[in-house]
């Protein structure tokens, strides 16, 4: 089995709609990292305190075939043509371990996609 794994950096109140849409085109989970980020536009202030807007990096381990489905239809359901909404990108996985009860399950879905 090959993998990747899809990084999402979205805002909080739309990354359970993304993992649902996710799921639906194929990812079997997905792990949510709360975290806060800086871009291109600066942060506002507050009295000289910065105010980050909370983001979420939304991380799925997806088998490889699947990755480019999953990938436009996340983009589609975070409204990434849209600025500031989010980034998603895919990167290669060497190898895997932990996997080991799915693996029947991958296998069999290889078979049906396959042969």
């Amino acid at each position: 089995m090959r993998f990747k794994l899809i990084l999402s950096s979205v805002k909080v109140d739309i990354a359970d709609g993304i993992v649902d849409a996710a799921k639906k085109a194929g990812a079997t989970g997905a792990t949510i990292i709360p975290s806060r980020g800086t871009s291109a536009h600066e942060a506002k202030t507050f009295f000289g305190l910065s105010l980050e807007a909370q983001t979420d990096i939304i991380m799925l381990l997806v088998e490889e075939h699947l990755a480019t489905k999953i990938l436009e239809t996340i983009k589609e359901a975070g409204e990434f043509h849209k600025p500031g909404t989010g980034i998603a990108f895919v990167v290669p996985v060497e190898h895997v371990v932990g996997l080991e009860s799915q693996m029947d399950m991958f296998k069999e879905e290889v078979r049906e996609n396959y042969f």
